[in-house]
């Protein structure tokens, strides 16, 4: 399994979990699921994120997902969320997970953070943590984890510790922090890799940007490749089209608290996934809701039949 890098580029789905309808893993689906993300042309996948539902699972069940997503994916580079509250649990984590084959680990940071100097010696100690071979995917993420880090923080961080790296960019409004990445790297600091998240919904303005590509799990993965695609080629307008057939399922899955049923709900649809189910407590989508949802994929497929 190759090792992430601050080269990797391209799509790096956030992999939901499947679960069977009691709430206990359905493992048959990994596999389906899988197979699905690389059929689209998905470069990577990202597990144990925030819309995998990894708080909800054990350490061992963490660890059972991770075992069989690798082994499914053969030699595509898999990266493991392991935010958690401590820093014991993340470096448990992390070590089965790279004993297992993972490409890379994803860190959040805690919600208590609030000053720079907390998120800078927060970093330091997850590097002590993990170890510094262990590649590191930086999940910047304030609407969820509260915590605004900001460009001349990060650079720091990045500064401070080459082994992190690859930035998950989903501040919102976040264009900016690309900018100033990509400006500081043109005078001198290093690179780093920015897959960008917020269910693609900037990913035409992010790409633009600077950034390398996407890393969330809006369940078309083929809207995402064709996206970078069309941008890696310098085909914006081409590009915005074929963003702009999907935004409103986009749009209609940002709801807080919703989001995760929608995007489970479209990848059983799909044959992803056996059921959407999720573990407890998770939202499911009512009768007039799943009515919404089936409009919206039928108008996406007629403006993308119209694109031929």
């Amino acid at each position: 399994m190759s090792l992430i890098t601050t080269d990797s580029k391209g799509v790096f789905v956030i992999a939901v979990t499947p679960f069977n309808d009691d709430g206990s893993l359905d493992r048959a689906s990994v596999d389906k699921m899988v197979d699905f993300y690389f059929d689209k042309g998905a470069d990577g996948l990202t597990i144990l994120g925030m819309m995998g539902e990894a708080p909800k699972l054990t350490q061992a069940e963490s660890i059972e997902v991770t075992r069989l997503t690798l082994k499914r994916s053969a030699d595509k580079p898999v990266v493991v969320g392991v935010s958690a509250p401590g820093l014991a649990a993340i470096g448990e984590l992390t070590k089965a997970v790279m004993d297992l084959g993972a490409a890379g680990v994803m860190v959040a940071p805690p919600s208590s953070l609030r000053t720079d100097d907390q998120i800078i010696a927060y970093y330091r100690n997850v590097i002590d943590t993990v170890g510094t071979d262990v590649p590191v995917v930086l999940q910047d993420f304030p609407l969820s984890t509260s915590v605004q880090i900001t460009s001349k923080t990060l650079l720091s961080i990045l500064d401070a510790h080459p082994s992190i790296v690859m930035v998950k960019h989903e501040d919102w409004p976040g264009l900016q922090k690309i900018t100033d990445l990509r400006e500081a790297e043109a005078k001198g600091r290093r690179r780093v890799s920015i897959l960008c998240g917020n269910a693609g919904i900037f990913l035409p303005e992010e790409m633009q940007r600077g950034a390398d590509g996407a890393m969330t799990g809006f369940p078309y993965p083929e809207m995402m490749v064709d996206v970078c695609r069309l941008s890696n080629a310098g085909r914006y307008d081409d590009a915005q089209d074929i963003f702009d057939a999907y935004l409103p399922l986009m749009r209609y899955e940002q709801q807080p608290g919703l989001g995760l049923a929608v995007r489970k709900y479209v990848l059983a649809k799909r044959g992803a996934i056996a059921t959407p189910a999720q573990r407890r407590p998770g939202a499911a989508l009512g009768a007039i809701a799943v009515r919404e949802v089936e409009k919206l994929i039928e108008r996406q497929e007629r403006k993308l039949e119209a694109l031929k």
